[in-house]
């Protein structure tokens, strides 16, 4: 399994706006991924619903992981995203 450990960028943390973008960029991967806190329960990262279930908050850290076997760039791209709390996906 694949996993990335990651500080949220976005001030407001992992709600409304930045959550969207945080889904469309999973979705936009291909790559089935999920999300926790440290020591939490992964849900899916694609998953509006499940993500905003987290409460995750701007400075937090939080995990990435997949099963895929072509996942780790995928993680990278969302890692990026995440910790530099970028407005859209960054170029593969």
């Amino acid at each position: 399994m694949a996993e990335r450990r990651v500080t949220i960028g976005w001030a407001e943390g992992l709600h409304a706006r930045p959550a969207s973008i945080f889904v469309r960029a999973v979705t936009a991967t291909g790559v089935p991924m999920t999300i926790a806190k440290p020591g939490g329960k992964p849900v899916n990262a694609a998953s509006m619903l499940g993500l905003l279930g987290l409460g995750a908050e701007g400075g937090e850290e939080i995990v990435l992981a997949s099963e895929a076997d072509d996942a780790a760039p995928a993680l990278d791209r969302v890692a990026k995203l995440v910790h530099d709390g970028l407005d859209e996906l960054p170029a593969a």
